[in-house]
């Protein structure tokens, strides 16, 4: 008892916001919040309540997971510097920081928007930590049902706006939510691909050709933009002049996308191909937020 309440007065707060990711869970936080403000179409107290609660559901999920996967952490150049790989938490320290979130999360929705999406927060856990993290031990392609992952947080945002799951809105943007995720982790693969094989995970890199696995991601790219495209026309109200913004946003992304993955620098292009399908989901759901909210 006494070496646990010694690491615990150890803990700086710097590693904590590692252990969770605290940019990933923010991130992650504004897909929960988008679902609230695309359904109710006003910001409000209770939006921020959205925002904290699916930031502590994706801080302890984040954690956890690197409570299981830190053995592997340290083999791999780009992770053996998180807190529990380089001795900054012990592990048990980082699975009783990260269940504290997951006790948090689920506390926060539960007595502000009630059980739906508090349940929603757990089912997340459950897939990403329980499901998805044993998957890609397993199987390269474990991102494809892992990404549900993803789509889970828009749902939880909708419900606690008191939208119903089976509203055509919300499910093609989880469902474009969802399908962005796996180019956007493949894209992960191709330039860190030969760590997490190095560290044990089996990688797509080995199943399929670099040049091959390109095509794919692009192919996964072309599919992202054409639901992104498509989900205007099942907003409440449709106007036409937004749905032609969308489109010409599209265009310049799958050029952008096209010039980096296959012109003469697409080898040292990764990280921007990375950023680029990063900032095209941000600025989409931004535009998807401001539209409704103007209604």
């Amino acid at each position: 008892m006494k070496k646990i309440l010694s690491e615990i007065k150890s803990i700086s707060p710097k590693a904590v916001l590692a252990l969770i990711k605290y940019r990933v869970s923010i991130a992650v936080s504004f897909t929960g919040v988008a679902g609230y403000l695309i359904c109710t179409g006003h910001f409000d107290f209770h939006a921020l309540l959205v925002a904290l609660g699916v930031f502590f559901f994706a801080s302890g999920a984040s954690g956890l997971n690197e409570v299981q996967e830190h053995k592997y952490d340290a083999l791999m150049n780009r992770t053996q510097n998180r807190p529990i790989p380089s001795g900054q938490l012990s592990p048990h320290i980082a699975f009783l920081i990260s269940s504290a979130f997951v006790k948090l999360g689920f506390t926060t929705l539960f007595l502000s928007f009630g059980l739906v999406p508090a349940l929603l927060g757990l089912l997340n856990i459950f897939w990403y930590n329980g499901v998805y993290t044993y998957l890609k031990r397993v199987s390269s392609f474990a991102v494809v049902p892992g990404s549900l992952v993803g789509a889970i947080p828009a749902f939880i945002g909708w419900t606690a706006a008191g939208g119903s799951m089976l509203d055509s809105t919300i499910i093609s943007i989880a469902f474009f939510l969802f399908i962005w995720q796996i180019p956007h982790f493949w894209l992960l693969m191709l330039k860190y691909g030969d760590e997490y094989e190095a560290a044990g995970f089996p990688t797509i890199n080995k199943a399929i050709q670099p040049v091959n696995l390109k095509k794919i991601i692009f192919t996964w790219i072309v599919a992202t933009s054409l639901i992104s495209v498509m989900i205007p026309l099942f907003l409440t109200k449709l106007s036409w002049f937004f749905f032609v913004v969308v489109f010409v946003m599209n265009l310049l992304f799958i050029g952008i996308f096209t010039m980096l993955s296959f012109g003469k620098s697409a080898e040292t292009n990764l990280t921007k191909s990375f950023i680029s399908i990063n900032i095209y989901m941000m600025v989409f759901m931004l535009m998807l937020i401001t539209y409704n909210l103007a209604l």
